[in-house]
């Protein structure tokens, strides 16, 4: 990832600012993450590592406390090769002439598989009862309004002002993770079903996709698309693109 010359850079600035934490804004490898542990002698993360912790802080919901840990489950699975000192071959069968067990890694590996096994299968029921819930609301004679657009572009905000609720909208990215949806009024219908989605990222890590499920579902059973942009944004050509290649 770095060169020999860039790593002695960065370690001198972080000795320069005293940081404990780098963030590379890129996907490393397991090798390359704890090479570079080894050589700044501070904790590293990548992109995807950053974007799990941020949706650890931010799902509120069953699924997305859900969805969240799958996904880390799933980056943390190719990340047990680190230099950890209990990770020692165990010993199998008995007494002195057992032969060599599996080693502790490989039998984190089977916890972690058995634990998103059981993860995929409480996902599945909750999105069982959330589609019940949709063809509930499509039965209904009411219009389902979906609000997208790249995170932090201000969805949340106009949510609030439409509805008069008090979802959580911050500066940050990532302030919604999980669909939330209000009753509102408008001239013509008697009411409408407003939703409020996670925002868009570009190059969204792979193991996040599942992450994005819940809106996306929502968004496709939507009658009315309200793509909503932050037209300060430098980069919001880019993002009415990938949003328009999304929707």
């Amino acid at each position: 990832m770095f060169g020999e010359g860039q790593v002695q850079r960065i370690e001198v600035a972080c000795n320069q600012s005293d940081a404990e934490l780098v963030i590379v804004d890129g996907a490393l490898s397991a090798v390359q993450q704890r090479n570079l542990e080894d050589k700044l002698k501070r904790k590293v993360i990548d992109r995807t590592g950053l974007i799990l912790e941020i949706f650890g802080e931010r799902a509120a919901t069953a699924e997305g406390r859900l969805q969240v840990e799958l996904a880390h489950l799933d980056y943390q699975a190719g990340r047990l090769v680190r230099s950890w000192t209990h990770l020692e071959r165990q010993r199998g069968g008995f007494g002195f002439l057992g032969g060599p067990g599996e080693t502790q890694i490989e039998a984190d590996r089977r916890q972690i598989r058995g634990r998103m096994a059981r993860l995929r299968k409480e996902l599945e029921q909750v999105r069982r009862t959330r589609g019940l819930h949709r063809e509930r609301r499509q039965r209904a004679p009411w219009p389902v309004i979906a609000l997208v657009g790249y995170t932090n572009a201000g969805k949340s905000t106009l949510f609030n002002r439409l509805t008069g609720a008090d979802v959580m909208a911050e500066d940050l990215l990532f302030a919604t993770l999980d669909p939330t949806m209000r009753a509102i009024r408008m001239p013509g219908v008697e009411k409408a079903i407003l939703s409020d989605t996670v925002g868009f990222i570009s190059d969204l890590p792979t193991q996040l996709v599942a992450a994005f499920r819940a809106t996306l579902e929502e968004v496709t059973a939507a009658d009315v698309i309200v793509h909503v942009r932050d037209v300060a944004n430098p980069a919001t050509a880019d993002q009415k693109r990938g949003t328009n290649g999304t929707c």
